[in-house]
């Protein structure tokens, strides 16, 4: 299944893990800005557009887990499938030292507008797929720079975000810390979830496992790299969804 906003692979696949990528593309819609956002190539390759290497990982993960995702089509930096609606950074005008041109403009009635025409139409089709079973569990599969302008480098290889919900984040962190030559962050590069993000969204309000999971990208930048990795993450959470008995 196709549409603009959103790509589903596997949708028949019967595992009850659900893998979504929300920040999948660097693609800006024809629809927003005649298809740009007034960034050079160099920018819309960048973490700021998408993440880097996530869509590869999410497939691959998907397979092994023989479960299906839904992959966004669509740049974050066009409208943030990840923030709640009311989040200020829903529409990033200034993102990591680069002034987004295409976004200088956007008003209220702009950030409507995409919110009906990718947003909306993406969650909806989110929502469908993680109502296909009860008992579903989400995986949100990220990834993040090895390092922010002006920043400090990121040490650590992987991060497991959570929120409130910790039933799942904890046997995986477990697990993976065990690993001697990983790095493992909780909550970090960044903090549990927002209020209204998608995961807050479709797990949290509705009381699913999950876990949200950021390779750092330079490990994931080569198709090699994301299955080599997934095939080293799907065990893991496989197991980890066992330690829970849920």
């Amino acid at each position: 299944m196709t549409h603009h906003a959103y790509h589903i692979h596997g949708a028949a696949r019967p595992a009850r893990w659900l893998v979504t990528c929300d920040h999948a593309s660097n693609r800006v819609p024809e629809a927003v800005n005649g298809g740009t956002l007034g960034l050079p190539e160099a920018e819309m390759t960048r973490h700021i557009a998408y993440d880097v290497g996530a869509a590869g990982l999410a497939l691959a993960l998907a397979e092994r887990l023989d479960a299906p995702a839904i992959l966004s089509d669509f740049s974050r930096l066009v409208i943030d499938p990840n923030r709640g609606e009311d989040d200020p950074t829903l529409v990033m005008k200034l993102y990591d030292g680069t002034i987004i041109p295409g976004n200088r403009h956007a008003d209220a009635a702009e950030v409507e507008r995409r919110l009906d025409l990718l947003y909306r139409p993406y969650h909806a089709a989110l929502a469908d797929l993680a109502a296909r079973r009860d008992d579903t569990v989400i995986l949100s599969v990220h990834s993040f720079t090895p390092q922010l302008r002006g920043r400090p480098p990121r040490p650590w290889h992987i991060g497991v975000l959570h929120g409130h919900d910790a039933r799942l984040a904890d046997p995986l962190i477990a697990r993976l810390s065990g690993e001697p030559d990983l790095c493992v962050g909780r909550n970090q590069p960044y903090g549990g979830h927002l209020p209204g993000d998608a995961v807050s969204r479709h797990a949290l309000a509705e009381g699913r496992p999950n876990v949200l999971v950021e390779l750092r990208n330079d490990l994931i930048g080569t198709e090699g790299d994301q299955r080599a990795w997934a095939d080293r993450l799907a065990p893991a959470l496989e197991a980890a969804l066992a330690d829970t008995g849920l």
